[in-house]
């Protein structure tokens, strides 16, 4: 299966060595199949949080340029370094050293001129791709017949906003330093691909989170939890304000679990709506430190759930917080069996069908809901909305403080739902009695590789 294609794109739980085959017989992912055949890559840009160079070059040519984005040192500058014959490193700029490149994507070039991209949810490390589950979404793109003119109008497309997160983890500068010894690379230019390759077979919605501070509306909804609300809108799935809005309870899964407050977890529940976060920020200060958790449920990974590995992202003091917090916490028990899970995925379901959402393509108006893989939920990575008072007006600002990258998709039907699930459902109540979460530092389970 190294060699099959997927014109019109693919989600996959990873292949896990403890459930294989899975109790559910969903079909998985391997990362050579992911890859293809290594014989025909011309070129490949990997990004990962963790990875171990050594594993992960093995699945390459040594002939074979590839550029790895990586996470800087502690100085967080920006850098570029030659790691291996053919391979460079782009570290990309964080400030004063704090946060993390959390993006876990590729861009595969085939010899027959057609791309991969690859959009997943674990890291370029062994045990990520074998002892923890995982997913992968992918798509194969074709190359034009003729090279394309893009609209500069058009800035919230797949491939705009995948070369505008290119840009951000400093891959064009390295790219431009690779053509020197690589003359003749499939990407002469980060901006060659909305030109070079065809992209309407595209249905899913980039969702990136870039370092910085964000200002102005415009930039705004370039990044973060408001990406992800002008995304939901662009499909349909806007819920709606006052009376007539639909209620909304979202599932949250995965491995990497910070401490959540209420008025975040309200702001990120106000734009997974589809609502607006300038409204939000017109509500009275008070009333948004005040408010009740939201109807998020979030799904700890835990103990019972048999073999696999630990992951070091999950936060002692959320998991034993008092009950206050219960509400918005669920068991995330693996579809598969016995393993822990780790993938960020985010079901998003409102109590009625949106049926009567405003949206003219003729599929649309049956949407079921949708669902975003990859990215990780938390102040950190998703940024926090903020308005300042000028002299003259207010103006709107988000700051994030880590990179990130995932997708939004629609889901049509219940069978769709259940498809994409990694999960059990509808989850269980997290019991602060019974159940134990599993924390890194208390795991008796390895994390060497």
């Amino acid at each position: 299966m190294a060699d099959q294609l997927f014109w019109d794109g693919d989600l996959r739980l990873i292949t896990n060595l403890h459930c294989t085959p899975r109790q559910d017989d969903k079909p998985t992912f391997g990362l050579t199949e992911v890859l293809g055949p290594k014989s025909q890559i011309t070129f490949a840009i990997i990004s990962s949080f963790v990875v171990s160079v050594p594993w992960i070059y093995q699945f390459f040519e040594p002939r074979t340029p590839v550029i790895l984005v990586a996470q800087p040192d502690s100085s967080g500058q920006a850098s570029i370094k030659k790691i291996l014959p053919n391979w460079v490193a782009t570290l990309p700029f964080l400030r004063n050293g704090d946060g993390c490149q959390h993006t876990k994507f590729m861009l595969i070039f085939y010899e027959t001129g057609r791309l991969r991209v690859v959009i997943s949810t674990a890291n370029l490390i062994a045990y990520e791709w074998g002892d923890i589950e995982n997913a992968v979404w992918l798509q194969d793109i074709p190359p034009c017949l003729q090279p394309s003119n893009h609209d500069p109008k058009i800035t919230d497309d797949f491939p705009s906003i995948m070369q505008r997160v290119l840009s951000a983890v400093n891959v064009r500068d390295v790219l431009t330093n690779m053509l020197t010894q690589h003359r003749n690379l499939p990407l002469q230019s980060i901006d060659d691909l909305h030109s070079k390759w065809d992209w309407s077979k595209i249905k899913v919605k980039l969702i990136p989170s870039i370092a910085g501070k964000h200002e102005g509306w415009p930039r705004v909804v370039q990044s973060g939890h408001p990406r992800l609300m002008k995304a939901l809108r662009d499909l349909g799935l806007q819920t709606g304000t006052g009376r007539a809005a639909k209620e909304l309870v979202i599932e949250y899964q995965g491995s990497s679990i910070g401490n959540y407050s209420t008025q975040w977890l309200n702001e990120f529940y106000y734009s997974a709506r589809g609502e607006s976060a300038e409204d939000w920020l017109c509500e009275a200060k008070a009333r948004r430190f005040n408010l009740p958790w939201p109807p998020i449920k979030i799904l700890l990974p835990e103990c019972t759930h048999g073999q696999g590995r630990s992951t070091p992202f999950s936060v002692p003091i959320f998991f034993k917080a008092s009950s206050s917090a219960a509400s918005v916490k669920g068991n995330g028990k693996s579809n598969a069996e016995p393993i822990t899970t780790s993938d960020q995925k985010t079901d998003r379901e409102p109590e009625d069908n949106p049926a009567g959402v405003d949206a003219t393509p003729a599929r649309q108006r049956n949407l079921l809901d949708g669902r975003m893989l990859g990215h990780t939920i938390s102040r950190r990575l998703l940024g926090e909305d903020y308005r300042d008072r000028g002299l003259i007006q207010f103006w709107t600002y988000d700051y994030n403080v880590n990179y990130e990258l995932g997708i939004l998709f629609p889901l049509y039907d219940e069978q769709e739902v259940e498809r994409v699930s990694c999960f059990k459902r509808p989850p269980r109540k997290y019991d602060l009695g019974e159940d134990r979460p599993w924390i890194h530092e208390e795991s008796t389970v390895s994390m060497e590789a």
